[in-house]
């Protein structure tokens, strides 16, 4: 038997191409941030008052100052049993974001409101944030489903972009992309 015929060669560059494919097929599923195991009680929850947003979106540090504050939940009593605040916050920390973007806190902490992070300004910079974000069809920054129509499935590509309803046309020119 020859060197190239070995099952430890074989072995290894089974495990050489799957190492190369990882990243391949991780860049392709990078447009949905949404986890494939949806927690249906985080769905349930959260998303009964607003978007369930995706756990990508925040670092683990924030999810876990988040999940320990819900009795004052950005002005709210979101409080919930401490089986379902355990089981909820482990989701969300497992699935949060890792990613350089999203790695830092955002600033300030303990302020970890999407809608304040770095990226998030940085995504948005050409939103004329106090007109468009006040708007009726809009109501805050916090309402991504204004404007990506699929940010409940967990995909804020641009080409999802839709221009909310009743908006002055002089504010299409940032919903065009870059």
């Amino acid at each position: 038997m020859n060197a190239l015929s070995s099952p430890r060669l074989a072995n290894w560059l089974a495990c050489g191409l799957l190492a190369l494919a990882a990243p391949l097929a991780a860049h392709a599923d990078s447009q949905n941030l949404q986890p494939r195991n949806e927690l249906k009680v985080y769905t349930e929850e959260c998303g009964s008052c607003h978007l369930a947003y995706p756990p990508a979106l925040l670092p683990a540090a924030s999810w876990k100052r988040m999940m320990g504050t819900l009795d004052n939940h950005y002005g709210d009593d979101a409080s919930l049993d401490a089986a379902t605040v355990q089981q909820i916050s482990t989701w969300l920390q497992t699935h949060a974001g890792t990613y350089k973007k999203v790695r830092r806190d955002p600033t300030p902490p303990p302020d970890d409101r999407i809608t304040r992070s770095a990226w998030f300004e940085r995504e948005h910079r050409d939103v004329d944030t106090p007109k468009v974000w006040k708007h009726a069809s809009v109501k805050s920054a916090a309402n991504c489903m204004a404007c990506h129509s699929t940010a409940d499935k967990g995909n804020f590509d641009e080409s999802s972009l839709r221009f909310p309803k009743g908006l002055d046309e002089r504010y299409r020119s940032a919903f065009q992309g870059d």
